[in-house]
């Protein structure tokens, strides 16, 4: 039997997996977490055949905790979940540790597929994101800017389109104000927007914002 221990801050999400996995002979949540501190307790007190992992909690993100779990001595390999596409952050997932890469959008038997193939010492990344990745080793990048953000950039941007400001970005993060005003300086330069006003219009080309 292979046991998983499940990293996501959403309550239904983990719900919705864990009664997946109960129609898999060989598969079981075993451990649930809510956010990194969780699954390093966890990790520390018992054994798992894999973990997957939520890359966008609240706190420290998904990577974060990627970094703070490979750390230990005996972790087991890693799946990423993501509700962002693949091409965003499979590479430095993968860079970081990861075993593998899964968008939170794929089919269910893909996920049961990917948990199996990591949980046995495999690799998985979709076909499409493979390609993505292959293309990114060899310095060829035709991602959209917003898609190059790291992770808390991404976060942070979002969170001004839908008009929140530097503080309560702050407060809600857990950062301090000068920490999300760095961010929100370089996630403007990396768009090429000189404003807040120019950074929402340019979620609405994209689709960012309805």
């Amino acid at each position: 039997m292979t046991n998983v221990l499940l990293v996501d801050d959403h309550t239904i999400f983990r719900s919705g997996v864990r009664h997946l996995l109960l129609d898999e002979p060989d598969l079981q949540v075993t451990g649930e977490a809510r956010n990194g501190i969780e699954a390093l307790e966890l990790v520390k007190k018992h054994a798992f055949d894999v973990i997957v992992l939520d890359i966008s909690m609240e706190g420290r993100s998904g990577l974060d905790v990627l970094g703070a779990l490979r750390a230990q001595p005996h972790c087991p390999p890693v799946l990423m979940l993501s509700m962002y596409p693949e091409q965003q952050y499979a590479l430095v997932a993968m860079q970081s540790g990861a075993s593998g890469y899964i968008a939170k959008d794929a089919e269910p038997s893909e996920l049961v597929q990917a948990i199996r193939q990591v949980a046995g010492g495999g690799r998985y990344l979709s076909v499409a994101a493979a390609l993505t990745v292959l293309d990114q080793l060899r310095g060829i990048d035709t991602r959209p800017a917003h898609e190059r953000l790291s992770i808390r950039e991404h976060q942070i941007m979002l969170m001004i389109v839908r008009g929140m400001s530097v503080t309560a970005i702050a407060e809600e993060m857990t950062l301090s104000v000068k920490t999300v005003s760095r961010h929100r300086v370089n996630l403007l330069e990396k768009i090429g927007v000189a404003s807040t006003a120019e950074l929402v219009l340019y979620a609405v080309r994209h689709g960012l914002v309805h």
